[in-house]
């Protein structure tokens, strides 16, 4: 489950996308859905990515945020000694909607569509 209690404090503050970005980048990626933001690889690296928040609005008792991901992810090959799968990290970007409960700061987050 996805908290982000900081950025619901700080929600129609000047520092609100400052917080946000930092909360967000303070996340386990195994909890956001980078596995299928995959554009140029076949494994999203969960371990470091960086967010960039695009913009937010308020509607229905939620803070719904949209926030441009970047992160890496390599192209799996079959580990043979012949196998011309490069394995260096891919530059990968996506863009997720955060859903943030003004009630309870929980966020649940989903993949927006190019």
């Amino acid at each position: 489950m996805i908290r982000l209690p900081t950025a619901l404090i700080a929600w129609n503050s000047p520092q609100f996308m400052a917080v946000l970005k930092r909360e967000i980048e303070q996340l386990d990626g195994g909890l956001l859905p980078l596995q299928q933001g995959l554009t140029a690889s076949s494994h999203a690296l969960d371990d470091r990515f960086d967010a960039m928040i695009i913009g937010a609005t308020e509607e229905s008792g939620f803070i719904r945020a949209r926030v441009g991901v970047f992160f890496s992810g390599l192209i799996t090959g079959c580990s043979c000694a012949d196998d011309p799968t490069p394995v260096e990290p891919q530059s990968e970007y996506c863009e997720l909607l955060f859903a943030i409960d003004k009630a309870t700061a929980e966020a649940t987050v989903t993949i927006l569509a190019d």
